[in-house]
């Protein structure tokens, strides 16, 4: 289990109440989430300064210190993605924390792949050599990121959520031939800054659309110098609601999404066989 959160907005926006200061921050999950579990092995938040990707990660947990806390605050974007990390796959290091990076693509995954060991000789085969080299850590989350880089690579006509679901589904069934009781958790989080992709599957994902600039209950001020040229839009998308104020909405199970133009989540099932 981990707990991971998302922003993408059509503006630069705060988002350290989300991950700070909200109820059910996301640094208050690392501590205790809404089930009890803690989430203390490693975070790392992810932003785009510039179009370019910039990640910190750290191996302790988010509510120790001031460092999740000092970089929750720099942070003013238009694309981010942060997440704490509870581990089942993989020891605790710097390799092993999410969001993991590659060019301009950040990826954070909640879930666990069972019988990781054997998936993961079928998931290599399927990796490019340039990603496969690319590995650095020993988690399903990683291999999962550069099996899916791997496959955009090689069918960019097909459109990312088609070639997402593809491949989740592909996952799917390499862990049910080895196991067809095994649950497995794939809660992903795919972006380049410019598009994101997600699923939900067998762990809670919840989302908040946000369609004008507001003063925040919370911090009591703008989480976005709001330019009246634009219809500011944001999405926010998280394990788990962080504020109670708000109206969040479930994503729908065994399903995947992408953010639209209008920052509205278009959704599509899992085929027949994984969606049941």
């Amino acid at each position: 289990m981990c707990r991971l959160y998302a922003m993408h907005a059509n503006e630069p926006t705060r988002v350290e109440c989300g991950l700070v200061k909200a109820q059910n921050a996301l640094m208050a999950q690392s501590r205790g989430d809404l089930q009890g579990y803690a989430h203390g092995h490693g975070w790392g938040v992810a932003d785009y300064p510039d179009g370019v990707p910039m990640i910190e990660k750290q191996v302790w947990a988010a509510f120790h210190g001031e460092h999740f806390t000092r970089n929750a605050a720099r942070i003013y974007a238009k694309t981010v993605v942060a997440h704490v990390r509870r581990a089942t796959v993989g020891g605790t290091s710097i390799e092993n924390t999410h969001p993991f990076e590659h060019g301009k693509w950040i990826f954070a995954h909640n879930g666990t792949v069972p019988n990781f060991d054997q998936v993961r000789m079928k998931m290599l085969d399927h990796i490019d050599p340039l990603h496969r080299s690319g590995i650095a850590g020993t988690t399903d989350s990683e291999h999962i990121f550069r099996y899916l880089l791997s496959l955009i690579l090689v069918h960019p006509e097909r459109g990312l959520l088609t070639v997402v679901r593809d491949g989740l589904e592909n996952i799917l069934a390499w862990s049910a031939e080895i196991d067809p009781k095994a649950r497995v958790g794939l809660n992903i989080i795919l972006t380049d800054g410019e598009h994101m992709i997600g699923s939900r599957y067998n762990r809670s994902l919840h989302y908040l659309f946000r369609d004008h600039a507001f003063q925040c209950p919370i911090c009591q001020r703008s989480h976005v110098q709001h330019s009246p040229k634009i219809d500011y839009q944001a999405i926010e998308i998280a394990s788990e609601p962080v504020t109670f104020v708000d109206e969040w909405y479930e994503v729908p199970n065994k399903s995947v999404f992408r953010v639209g133009e209008d920052y509205r989540l278009d959704m599509a099932p899992f085929g027949r066989r994984f969606s049941n």
